[in-house]
């Protein structure tokens, strides 16, 4: 599953490759997190893996203070996350995570990006069976890291799978267990480079390179839209 991941990560990184779009995503979740549990990242979590997911695409450490001075700014709205269920053309099914001040502007702006491009909305909880939602975590490994070690320790925290390759360590779990498991590779030592939830498709869908460059076309443009942080599909 290591490539997978990996491949899913290069696929929208370069999607998301300019700045200007993935810096916003970033910042308004470490101003929601620091708003929900208080702007010190050491009694955080949640703002804490932002900040570490932040750092990890290399946003300014400037860019990371001014998202949690929002958190307490007297002009800051209330944000909701909400989730969205859609079909694509291709057998192609997508699950869009959002973060929104506005939910009738995002759900029109989703549902159109879906219409013109051959997909429709689906009801909430039409892809429950589509796809598992994991607690994805990412460290490099270091010259004396013993991962016989980490995997025993991590196995009552309720690691899944642990694989080694090109100097990256990528840890699974069950979502419920990201709280464990965060805290165990830090009680171990462990520097995480990235911590996220992620929804891992079931059952993946192959498709040709034309097909996929067509979805390709439609993700852009759903992950361009500002309230969008997160897109998943079925997709191999």
């Amino acid at each position: 599953m290591g490539r997978a991941f990996e491949y899913r990560k290069a696929s929208k990184l370069k999607r998301w490759g300019a700045m200007s779009k993935l810096f916003p995503k970033l910042g308004k979740l470490i101003t929601v997190a620091a708003k929900e549990g208080g702007g010190d990242p050491d009694s955080n979590s949640k703002l804490r893996t932002a900040i570490l997911n932040a750092k990890a695409e290399n946003m300014p450490k400037e860019n990371i203070e001014a998202a949690i001075k929002r958190a307490t700014s007297k002009d800051m709205t209330n944000m909701l996350e909400v989730n969205f269920e859609g079909k694509l053309p291709h057998g192609v099914q997508v699950f869009i995570e959002c973060m929104t001040d506005n939910n009738t502007r995002t759900v029109a702006n989703v549902k159109s990006i879906l219409s013109k491009n051959g997909g429709e909305m689906l009801t909430k909880g039409s892809l429950d069976f589509m796809f598992e939602r994991k607690a994805i975590f990412e460290f490099d490994l270091k010259e004396g890291m013993d991962i016989e070690g980490i995997e025993l320790e991590l196995i009552d925290a309720g690691l899944e799978e642990i694989e080694a390759e090109d100097g990256v360590v990528i840890v699974t779990a069950d979502y419920t267990s990201f709280g464990a498991i965060n805290s165990a590779l830090e009680e171990m030592g462990v520097e995480i480079k990235k911590a996220n939830l992620e929804r891992m498709a079931t059952s993946p869908l192959s498709l040709s390179p034309e097909q996929q460059h067509d979805i390709d076309k439609v993700l852009e443009r759903l992950e361009d839209d500002d309230d969008v942080q997160k897109v998943f599909t079925n997709i191999a």
